[in-house]
This record gives structure tokens, C-alpha cells and sequence, in this order.
């Protein structure tokens, strides 16, 4: 079942009110209804922390934290023109407390909706690296949109994975998914998001969990951006997620699952040894397959752009109207890192082809 319409007005209302504990509450009673559960309900055993844990990324460079602090946002039709600000944030969801970072770029009129991009950071990261390393906030500053960035709890993974290989988070209407999918809808509510025009993405394992919310949540996404990840439904649980972060997932996860049909971009290095390259191949295959299944055939086209020290080879997939469905950058020589991205950051590739530019320019050509 879908977001219910009224839902958002009725949350919307409440923000204009300055009414924003009602209103988040309203959304969260509204995607209950809509078949979300809370995380509390799964009695599935979690893996021993140990176990877990060793699911991340490899050697990273210490970066400085700031402390988080709740905010209370103005209503949206009461804003007047104002400069872009950086903020930290806190939801409450499922009995638990999310730090998030929000990104508003300069606002002009505060009556125009904004697209909303969800930035899923990878292990040993935080919502303020991953922002440092992808300068997404520069992109969204140009191009005119709102940049989430949630956090994960280090209770729930001590690396600060999100944990996409765990049964419990790969269903719709639980676990972080559902917090995810829950949080956006309160930012479009709160801070005049449009809610056709919302993306994921995210690194690594950021990555896997965008392409499990795009599989999950296809009423509330509009596009899904996977760099150095994995697709939806390549691991279950620890042993099948090594074996696929280190294979690739099996013919069966790829070919055997029934996708959800979704634009997707993809961006994988050559070089990766953390996440193997055919995994980037294999959610390619995967979205081939779906929208093949929904009567969607997709032309391929070829080309090597001269945009960065390594090179690259982009492939893109159209549907008859010409409009590009699928694309995927293979960078070679790019390892396991953010393509592009700044070194101020963890976990960042500056001579690679800039993904947060690609990433951009992809989702901005589609809505809902």
C-alpha cells in the first residue's frame, strides 16, 4: 500500500501550524496504517555484534564529528528568502532516536516545492563525512534540492553499517527501511519537499540498503542510485553477505527475484576489493530483467567521457520515448570509494568521474 495522500496534507497543515511533534506523528500513524510495523516487532535473533560487525568497508581516515542537537523548523509558508543552511536533526521512530543532517539550498520562494535526495553513508562514516566527501550540498545548492542524510545507530551496527543483509531490514514496513521511508515523508511535510520527486542513494552499504528502499518502497522513490553496493536480495545474512560482497551475489538473487522496475544509476570501480564489480553489474541485470517483466524494453547505448583522470565507460538503457531508465558508470582502476568525491571525506576517489554531478543529473529527469 502507498503513502496515504490526506496523510501529508493533514501533516502538512500541522507544520504550518508550527505544530511539528503532531505532524511527524501524523505521518508515522499514516504509514503504520499503510502496512509499516515497527522494528520492534521482528523476534528474529540478531547476529552476535562481532559477527556483524566484520560486515564494512576497509582502512579509513578519522574524520571530526560535531555534536547533534534537535531543531524545530519554521512552517514552510511562513518562510521569507534566506541563505542555505546545514542543520542537524533528530527523528524519533520505532522507539528509537535517528541523527540526521539536512541540506536547504537558498530558497527564493519558499512556496516552490524542492526535490528530496536521501544520502545513505557507508561503514565507519557519518551523516557529515559522507556529506564532506560527496559535496552533494554543492549540487543540490545549483541544481534547487533538499539533501537528507541519515545516520545509523551505533547500537544497531558498532561499525555504523546499515544493516542490508539482515532479514529483518529487507521487508517493507520494518526495520531501518521503513524509518527511512518514514523520515523523508516527514521532511517533505516539514521543509516543502515534493513528494514526486524523491531519490536514494548511498556508498557501499548505503548502496545495498538504496537499492532494497527502491525494491520496497517504488510509491515513495523515484529513483535509486547504488555506488560500490550491492542489489536487493543478494544476502540474507553474514555468510551469504561476505560471499556476496566478495563473488558477487548468486545467478539465483539476480535472475530468480522479482524486481521492482525502477530508474536506477549505477557506479561501480574496476578496482574494488570490498565490494565485488559484479555486484554492480548484477543490479544492472537485475533492473534489465524488471523492466523487461513490465513490458519495458530498453535500448543500450555506449560512451566514454573524457571528464576525470581515470576513465570510465558509462552504458545507458532508454525506453521508446528516449528517456534513460538505467545507466551505469564503470570506472577503471576506481576502488572502493566515492567517485569524484573530495578527500576532506573517508572513503573518496577525487580522479574518478564525478558521481554526485551524474547522480544529480539522472534522478532530476524523473518524478513519480
Amino acid at each position: 500500500m502507498g503513502f496515504d495522500p490526506a496523510a501529508l496534507q493533514r501533516a502538512t497543515q500541522l507544520t504550518r501550524e508550527g505544530r511539528l511533534m503532531d505532524a511527524t506523528r501524523a505521518i508515522q500513524e499514516a504509514l503504520g496504517n499503510g502496512g509499516f510495523a515497527s522494528p520492534e516487532t521482528s523476534h528474529a535473533p540478531p547476529p552476535t555484534w562481532a559477527a556483524k560487525d566484520d560486515v564494512t568497508d576497509v582502512e579509513y581516515r578519522e574524520v571530526s564529528s560535531v555534536p547533534m542537537i534537535e531543531t524545530r523548523a519554521a512552517p514552510a509558508s511562513a518562510r521569507p528568502a534566506r541563505d542555505a543552511s546545514f542543520t542537524a536533526h533528530v527523528f524519533a521512530f520505532g522507539g528509537h532516536r535517528w541523527r540526521y543532517r539536512l541540506y536547504e539550498p537558498r530558497r527564493a520562494d519558499p512556496a516552490a516545492l524542492l526535490p528530496v535526495l536521501v544520502m545513505l553513508h557507508g561503514c565507519k562514516q557519518d551523516s557529515e563525512d559522507f556529506a564532506r566527501g560527496t559535496g552533494m550540498n554543492a549540487v543540490a545548492e545549483r541544481d534547487g534540492f533538499l539533501v537528507v542524510y541519515p545516520e545509523q545507530l551505533r547500537k544497531s551496527n558498532q561499525m555504523g553499517c546499515w544493516n542490508w543483509f539482515e532479514a529483518q531490514h529487507q521487508r517493507r514496513g520494518a526495520g531501518e527501511p521503513a524509518m527511512i521511508a518514514a523520515l523523508v515523508q516527514a521532511v517533505v511535510a516539514s521543509h516543502g519537499g515534493d513528494p514526486k520527486r524523491v531519490y536514494v542513494a548511498g556508498l557501499s552499504a548505503g548502496g545495498a540498503m538504496a537499492a532494497i528502499l527502491g525494491e520496497l518502497y517504488p510509491d515513495v522513490f523515484a529513483a535509486v542510485g547504488v555506488h560500490s553496493g550491492l542489489p536487493a536480495g543478494s544476502a540474507s545474512d553474514v555468510p551469504s553477505a561476505f560471499s556476496a560482497m566478495r563473488k558477487g551475489p548468486s545467478p539465483h538473487a539476480v535472475v530468480g527475484r522479482r524486481a521492482v522496475a525502477i530508474p536506477t544509476i549505477v557506479f561501480h570501480g574496476s578496482s574494488d576489493k570490498t565490494v565485488a564489480p559484479g555486484n554492480g553489474q548484477a543490479i544492472v541485470q537485475q533492473q534489465l530483467a524488471a523492466h523487461a517483466t513490465g513490458g519495458t524494453w530498453l535500448e543500450r547505448e555506449e560512451a566514454r567521457p573524457a571528464q576525470a583522470q581515470r576513465a570510465a565507460t558509462r552504458e545507458q538503457w532508454l525506453d521508446d520515448q528516449g528517456q534513460v531508465r538505467l545507466e551505469s558508470w564503470r570506472i577503471a582502476g576506481g576502488p572502493h570509494a566515492w567517485s569524484g568525491g573530495h578527500a576532506s571525506g573517508s572513503f573518496t576517489d577525487p580522479q574518478g568521474p564525478a558521481a554526485s554531478e551524474a547522480m544529480a543529473r539522472f534522478f532530476l529527469r524523473h518524478a513519480r
